[in-house]
C-alpha cells in the first residue's frame, strides 16, 4: 500500500529531523513509528501527509488512480469551535455518500446523541472520538496518527484504543501511528519501527506476531517490550538515574 524509500528531510543545520527512511506496508497494515522525543517521528507524518514537501527521496502509494487520500489525525483534536460536533466530522463533504459516511462514522465512534453539541462542551476523549471520524470521512487509502491519544488518561486512552481497534477490523485501513508509549505500539501495530538519533534513522524492526485484539498482559508482549526499551538504551538511563 506505501513504499517509503530513502526519505530524508532534515533542518537546524542537519541536526534535527529523519534521514534515509525506508519501508514498506501492505494493505490493512498497521505500522508504528516509536522513538524518543526528536528523532523526527511527527516530521515523517507531516511528509507523508504531504504537509512539507521539503525532503528528498520518495514514497509512492499503490494505488492505480490518481486520486491517492491520505488521512491526518495529529496529537490535538484540532476541532473547529463554532461547529457541532456533526458539522466537524462532515466539514468540506459535499457528496450524499460523504455526508450519509457521516451518519455513520457517528454511531462507529460512539457519539450518537451529542452530534449537536460544541467542542466546548466535549470531554477530552469525546473530541478524540470526533477527530478520528473526521478524519476517516475522505475513506484514507492511509490514515497517518501522530501520537493521538497522548494527552488522554490511561482509561480513556485505553478505550480509544480499543476504538481504533474496533474501526481497523470494521474498514481495514491501513495506518502509521506514530507514538511515544511501547505499550500502545505493542498493543495495536503489526510491526514496529524504531527510529533512533538525532536526526533520525530506523535503528530496527520489531514484528508482533499475535493476532488482534491482543490482551495487554500478555507475556510475549512483555518480553517485546524489554527488547524495545534495550534497543532505545531506556533500561541503562533507568538504571543511571536509580544509582
Amino acid at each position: 500500500m506505501l513504499a517509503v524509500q530513502n526519505v530524508t528531510r532534515t533542518f537546524n543545520k542537519g541536526k534535527a529531523g529523519f534521514r534515509n527512511v525506508t519501508f514498506s506496508m501492505k494493505e490493512g497494515e498497521i505500522i508504528g513509528i516509536l522513538g524518543t522525543s526528536g528523532c523526527g517521528k511527527s516530521t515523517l507524518l507531516r511528509v507523508l501527509s504531504g504537509l512539507d514537501d521539503q525532503y528528498s527521496g520518495k514514497f509512492t502509494l499503490s494505488k492505480t488512480d490518481s486520486d491517492h487520500k491520505v488521512g491526518m489525525m495529529f496529537q490535538e483534536p484540532r476541532l473547529m469551535p463554532w461547529l457541532s460536533v456533526n458539522d466537524n466530522i462532515g466539514f468540506g463533504v459535499k457528496t450524499a455518500k460523504q455526508k450519509e459516511l457521516a451518519k455513520e462514522l457517528l454511531d462507529l465512534v460512539g457519539l450518537n446523541g451529542f452530534e449537536n453539541h460544541y467542542p466546548k462542551d466535549l470531554s477530552g476523549g469525546m473530541a478524540q472520538r470526533t477527530a478520528i471520524a473526521r478524519s476517516l470521512i475522505t475513506e484514507p487509502d492511509v490514515l497517518l496518527l501522530d501520537e493521538p491519544f497522548s494527552a488522554l488518561d490511561a482509561f480513556t486512552k485505553m478505550q480509544l484504543q480499543d476504538l481504533l481497534l474496533s474501526i481497523w477490523k470494521k474498514r481495514q485501513t491501513t495506518m502509521v501511528l506514530v507514538t511515544h508509549d511501547i505499550d500502545e505500539a505493542l498493543y495495536l501495530c503489526d510491526r514496529v519501527f524504531i527510529l533512533r538519533g538525532q536526526p533520525g534513522e530506523i535503528y530496527a524492526e520489531i514484528k508482533i506476531e499475535q493476532k488482534k485484539p491482543r490482551s495487554r498482559g500478555d507475556v510475549t508482549l512483555a518480553e517485546k517490550k524489554a527488547e524495545i526499551l534495550n534497543l532505545l538504551d531506556l533500561n541503562n538511563d533507568i538504571k543511571e538515574k536509580v544509582q
